[in-house]
């Protein structure tokens, strides 16, 4: 973005700085030979993938993860060498681009394999996959819990001729809670599978892997050959539990005031008139609305910083706008920044913070602001 931050109404700033530090926070939890793999899907959780997968490539992380073969080309297509593996669904007369590219595809059933397979012996190759075992997700992948055996269909992939199985994975459900026994139990099923299979089908997966966000805090015994960190990557906690790993947030969400306005008892704010003034207020009208990512449902219940000082949004969330009571603030003036979330000199406001109060997590908050919202890197 050539446009200077200071002309924008509406901004994410992201700090790669961050982005290396909470890399090298985790890393330092590895046992030497453990790979890294990266998620940036998603655009790396609203972050802007590029940019992220750049400073990683720098870092020399090991891998990167996303959810679809678009993603993926889109790194591929700016300059991103580093393995990648696509998590998600391929249309299978997408082969030809994935061996074009250098991707490593997940296979989660016999028939996906077999068509994968056969499309890349057509072509004259081998494709490079991870499988993908659902160990109690209920998700994507050859279903290995409740007694359920999948090892036949399991090993008659892994021998068909047009694919080079490099990796195995399954995803923890409820890794986030410390002490779980389903956690376990997943570990113990996905390890027995992976037993299984590398004896019947006579090979060795080069990579192993299961060891989410959750898991990277509770579970490091299952960290295997890689981890796949998501959002702590990004400076968030997937739970209350830190693990004792320093982390960093690496968005934080502008807008700015547009209007100051003076409002008399009875007045009323926005649609719906669920603000009613109970006196003399003063009023912002601030340059963020649900378009940008800010949830309706935060209406009337969220805070903002404005001059290092918290103000109360008030009235509901317009599409392009909200309101927010200054009337504590009376050197608020047009065009001061107002931090949705992140710091303002010694005050702050969390991601987590905003979350709870929508119900929801703070991987659908980041992943919510909007691609008209600049994203503008900060590298100090």
């Amino acid at each position: 973005m050539d446009m200077d931050y200071t002309q924008m109404r509406t901004w994410a700033e992201i700090s790669l700085k961050n982005i290396e530090h909470n890399y090298k926070a985790m890393r330092a939890r590895l046992k030497e030979g453990t790979r890294f793999l990266g998620v940036v899907k998603a655009d790396a959780y609203g972050h802007g993938a590029v940019r992220v997968a750049e400073r990683l490539q720098e870092l020399q992380c090991d891998y990167l993860g996303v959810a679809c073969i678009d993603e993926a080309l889109s790194l591929r297509e700016n300059g991103i060498t580093l393995p990648i593996l696509i998590m998600g669904y391929t249309p299978p007369q997408l082969v030809s681009r994935l061996l074009e590219y250098g991707l490593t595809q997940t296979v989660y059933s016999l028939p996906m394999a077999e068509e994968f397979s056969q499309e890349a012996l057509r072509l004259g190759k081998k494709l490079k996959v991870h499988l993908k075992a659902d160990s109690g997700m209920g998700r994507l992948g050859f279903i290995c819990h409740g007694g359920r055996d999948p090892g036949q269909e399991m090993v008659l992939a892994l021998k068909l001729p047009g694919l080079y199985p490099e990796g195995i994975f399954t995803h923890f459900a409820i890794s986030d809670v410390c002490g779980d026994d389903f956690t376990e139990k997943q570990y113990g099923d996905f390890k027995a599978l992976v037993e299984r299979l590398e004896h019947k089908a006579g090979i060795k997966f080069a990579i192993k892997h299961c060891a989410n966000s959750g898991a990277m805090i509770n579970y490091d015994w299952s960290y295997g050959d890689m981890v796949r960190p998501g959002i702590m990557l990004y400076g968030l906690y997937p739970d209350k539990e830190t693990g004792g790993i320093e982390l960093r947030p690496v968005m934080e969400l502008k807008a700015r005031i547009a209007q100051i306005k003076e409002l008399e008892a009875g007045d009323t704010v926005s649609y719906g008139r669920i603000y009613t003034a109970p006196g003399r207020r003063k009023i912002a009208v601030v340059t963020i609305g649900y378009a940008d990512g800010l949830h309706r449902v935060l209406s009337g219940k969220m805070d903002v910083l404005i001059r290092g000082r918290r103000a109360r949004q008030v009235g509901r969330i317009c599409m392009d706008m909200c309101m927010v009571d200054v009337t504590e603030i009376p050197d608020a003036a047009v065009g001061d920044a107002v931090t949705i979330f992140g710091r303002d000199g010694s005050a702050y406001i969390s991601l987590e913070e905003q979350a709870a109060l929508a119900g929801t997590i703070s991987w659908e908050l980041l992943c919510a602001v909007s691609p008209r919202v600049p994203r503008v890197y900060l590298t100090d």
